[in-house]
């Protein structure tokens, strides 16, 4: 009887390890996108108060592990403090500026302009050739006779 006892003893023990190894072994789901962290700046300031208040060894390790912080994260904060930028240590909005629409709009009207004026004097230096050419051959053009006629 004794050998019956110990095989479901033998079974629960082996559930138990498969039980063990299960919860070790973490989730394969890959979140789709990762979410950039952002800190406030009352948070960075807070932090930084802290890590100047640790005196012993591996006091400033252990609050980054806990705050789930990189030494980068203080170096650059440290940095901004010295420089006085409360506000630049406020979270900034990635990406592109935002333009006001009237500045835009200034940008797009004097491209135009610039396209503009080069037409004109192509236009003119095409005008300017035509003359050239008709007086050459003799030709007679609107203005000419215009001008025979007022004199």
């Amino acid at each position: 009887m004794s050998h019956h006892e110990t095989i479901p003893s033998e079974q629960q023990q082996e559930l138990q390890q498969a039980n063990d190894l299960q919860a070790r072994v973490p989730d394969p789901e890959v979140v789709p996108k990762a979410k950039r962290r952002q800190f406030t700046a009352k948070y960075k300031l807070r932090i930084l108060e802290e890590v100047d208040r640790c005196k012993e060894r591996g006091q400033i390790g252990e609050l980054l592990r806990r705050e789930g912080l990189y030494s980068s994260h203080l170096s650059k904060w440290r940095q901004q403090r010295a420089h006085g930028q409360l506000q630049g240590l406020a979270p900034k909005k990635r990406g592109r500026t935002v333009q006001d629409p009237s500045a835009t709009e200034l940008a797009r009207l004097r491209r135009e302009n610039e396209r503009l004026r080069a037409q004109l004097e192509q236009a003119e230096i095409i005008i300017d050739v035509q003359k050239k050419l008709a007086g050459l051959l003799g030709l007679t053009t609107d203005e000419s006779e215009s001008n025979e006629q007022e004199s």
